[in-house]
């Protein structure tokens, strides 16, 4: 059953990371390396807003006989309140019954045309997706289906409680990885009072305090037309996305966009967290609040990331702690830009009696880089490999809905896709150097570290 199926997939995930008014129009160019393609060909990502406020951002891809379809809400983590694991639970419940169906009968719509329906929920969002066939005696079934389950949630009880029962195993288990509890301790002590803070699988006393009505009143309230966003890429024209975006949102109230997520507050002092686990290796995550979505300085941090630890072994990050010392199979390093600035990490694992060692290399290859930026030699290489790869990024039509969505979510320009590479061509040694030193200072840093040494590796 894809009921089933997506269930036990959110839970690996959850175990595994606790990770529009105006018309308009801009190009993609897709290249052909999958079967799930379309071929060479520019493209242009239409964009309206339907008759009860969801922004719609549409790239025709006839190529294919299939439509991917997704509507994205402000109804992410940070929107929990005091009620941690609230979005999650509510965006997990969407199909566990809607109107007179059931979660059985739902799966098997689904099932019977052959779309496969997904549910995900992350700090800042909430997503409903649809892939089918657009055969119209197999997609407006499945588009219906969709739409039931949108505006029409049951919230059956036995339901909500299997739910909130599963969470809590999952939390249970999540005491067993190292990696999950270093995720855990580092996000409250990075966010502090921010909703970034929020854990979004929650914890066993937020969840046992949930109930039934809380779903429903966030449901309510964040799952309306104005606060939708609508992505969609397939076989279909300009009349018939517009027909299927009111079929999908109208039934919805249009309610009010969320209101916006508080700044995020700057580090005033390092925060060093040790827990004892009993493992021969110890995690280790070290970051700081970096950048959001829409940032100025978006592309020169990601480039100049991608030189310090983002592009793997031939990073510097990897090139110091794993090459030319053994300290860690893999060290590397990231921007998880979100509304709001995201977090800048930095992560490896080791030997417990290899931590504090680890700590210094990592933590001195960073201020190398934020004091003296890269080379000539790395930049020309991040950048050939930046740009060459991203052909790559836009080649499926699921990996341009998946675009559409980010860029209709954060209110990104239309003109995003096109200028990725051009924009990446224009960063400069001198632009990373000066971004580095604005955004990142080494001597204030979240650290965590999880092993059986961890608290003795100062």
């Amino acid at each position: 059953m894809i009921h089933l199926i997506h269930k036990k997939i959110n839970l690996i995930l959850l175990l595994v990371i606790s990770g529009l008014i105006l018309s308009g129009c801009s190009t993609i160019t897709p290249v052909s390396t999958d079967n799930d393609v379309a071929p060479v060909v520019t493209k242009k990502i239409q964009h309206w807003t339907t008759s009860n406020g969801a922004r719609v951002y549409f790239v025709p891809a006839p190529e294919l006989p299939i439509l991917d379809v997704s509507v994205t809400f402000d109804a992410g983590s940070a929107r929990d309140g005091a009620q941690a694991g609230l979005a999650l639970l509510t965006n997990g419940l969407l199909d566990d019954g809607a109107g007179s169906l059931n979660t059985d009968q739902i799966a098997q719509k689904f099932e019977g045309v052959g779309a496969q329906f997904g549910l995900a929920a992350h700090r800042d969002m909430a997503t409903v997706t649809l892939r089918s066939l657009s055969d119209a005696e197999l997609l407006q079934p499945a588009l219906a289906t969709m739409a039931h389950l949108l505006h029409a949630p049951a919230f059956p009880k036995e339901a909500f409680e299997r739910e909130v029962k599963q969470m809590m195993i999952a939390l249970r288990a999540m005491e067993q990885s190292p990696a999950a509890l270093a995720e855990k301790a580092f996000y409250p002590a990075l966010y502090g009072d921010h909703p970034y803070a929020s854990p979004s699988m929650g914890t066993q006393e937020s969840l046992a305090a949930l109930t039934l009505n809380d779903v429903r009143q966030f449901h309510a309230k964040y799952y309306v037309a104005r606060n939708a966003v609508i992505a969609m890429t397939g076989d279909i024209d300009r009349k018939e996305a517009e027909k299927i975006a009111e079929s999908l949102i109208s039934p919805l109230r249009s309610g009010r966009v969320a209101k916006p997520l508080p700044p995020v507050k700057a580090l005033t002092e390092s925060v060093e967290i040790n827990i004892d686990y009993p493992s021969s290796q110890t995690h280790v995550l070290m970051g700081q609040p970096g950048m959001h979505r829409g940032d100025p300085d978006y592309f020169t941090l990601y480039v100049g990331n991608h030189i310090l630890g983002g592009s793997g072994l031939v990073s510097r990050m990897s090139e110091e702690v794993r090459e030319k010392r053994g300290l860690s199979y893999s060290a590397y390093s990231y921007f998880s830009p979100m509304r709001r600035n995201g977090p800048f990490i930095i992560g490896l694992q080791t030997q417990n009696d290899q931590v504090a060692e680890a700590l210094k290399v990592a933590g001195d290859t960073l201020r190398e880089f934020v004091n003296n930026g890269p080379t000539s030699d790395e930049l020309v290489a991040s950048k050939q490999n930046i740009m060459g790869g991203f052909p790559l990024r836009i080649a499926s039509n699921s990996k341009i809905a998946g675009y559409l969505a980010m860029i209709g979510f954060y209110d990104l320009p239309l003109d995003y896709l096109d200028q990725f590479n051009p924009t990446v061509e224009s960063v400069t040694l001198d632009d990373i150097k000066k971004a580095f030193k604005a955004r990142i200072n080494p001597d204030k840093m979240v650290t965590v570290t999880v092993g059986g040494n961890a608290a003795k590796s100062e």
